[in-house]
């Protein structure tokens, strides 16, 4: 017990120490005062270092290390999926979209500043991501071409993009397990495989391994929708930090299988996740923290 109760110790504060370094960093990238008109570096700074989990940066340096990258080596780029990932809450929360109020416990960039800037702090973190890792001199030429390249496919018509509009689209459809699991994959599961997997890639890790981790993250994508989709139903606004109940009147998980059925599906999620870990030889940290994660969640449900 004691044993195990310092390696939760040890993994807590090598986590906090990451995300530490994230948000220093995502600093420094984020525009400055006077580089641009101030609302929108105002906005831009306001959404993207709002506190949060920086899961997907964490993916991306977790993985990275696991397959023997030097500590820092995919810190920008761990940083550029952060603000894909900001990016996309900002455009998601729109009226046109979810018309969301709330977001990580602050109003959204719509309500705080207006619906102009906000479109315009979303398309400028978008291209900000892109120019960040097109200047990581850390990376040769081709890995950064690689990187930048599964970045944008996860945005465009094969991931977030596609999830958003086919979420618009289908919202009165009733739809089965397998169709919600698609629009998951798209709207929250690409962006956190091409996150894990970049962090392999940089770590040097071979395509097989890459392949096996990017399975890792599909599940744990998938996982996380689901404990999103538990949230929405049953969780608090002041403890979500966003508004909840929104998809009251949509097919997720939850109406589909009922609570025990979507922690039942999360957790089968879970164990392929561990097992595919496994499979590419880089658990660790990695593991323990996508664990602890869920666990968090799963007992403050």
């Amino acid at each position: 017990m004691d044993d195990q109760v310092a390696l939760q110790q040890g993994l807590l504060t090598r986590v906090e120490g990451l995300r530490a370094r994230v948000d220093r960093r995502l600093a420094e990238l984020a525009p400055a005062p006077g580089t641009a008109p101030d609302r929108l570096v105002e906005a831009v700074r306001y959404s993207l270092l709002a506190p949060g989990k920086r899961f997907r940066p964490m993916l991306t340096l977790l993985a990275a290390e696991a397959f023997g990258a030097n500590e820092g080596a995919a810190l920008d780029a761990a940083c550029a999926f952060e603000m894909i990932h900001a990016a996309s809450l900002i455009l998601d929360d729109l009226p046109a979209m979810d018309d969301a109020g709330l977001r990580r416990g602050l109003p959204t960039i719509h309500r705080a500043f207006d619906e102009a800037t906000a479109i315009l702090a979303g398309v400028g973190l978008l291209n900000q991501a892109y120019a960040v890792i097109a200047a990581d001199k850390g990376l040769c030429g081709d890995l950064r071409a690689e990187v930048c390249a599964r970045a944008a496919e996860a945005v465009g018509f094969m991931g977030l993009v596609a999830g958003q509009a086919r979420d618009l689209l289908d919202r009165d459809q009733l739809r089965d397990m397998s169709e919600i699991d698609r629009l998951n994959h798209e709207k929250t599961g690409v962006l956190i495989i091409a996150a894990a997997q970049v962090g392999a890639l940089i770590g040097g890790a071979d395509a097989e391994a890459v392949g096996q981790v990017g399975e890792f993250a599909r599940r744990v994508g998938l996982a996380f929708q689901i404990r999103d989709d538990l949230i929405d139903a049953e969780g608090s606004v002041e403890a979500a930090g966003k508004d909840t109940g929104k998809d009251a009147a949509m097919t997720t998980a939850v109406s589909r299988l009922g609570v025990p059925g979507a922690r039942a599906a999360m957790e089968e999620h879970l164990a392929a996740a561990e097992a595919a870990l496994a499979a590419a030889g880089g658990g660790g940290l990695l593991g323990a923290y996508a664990g602890r994660l869920f666990a968090a969640r799963k007992a403050a449900a």
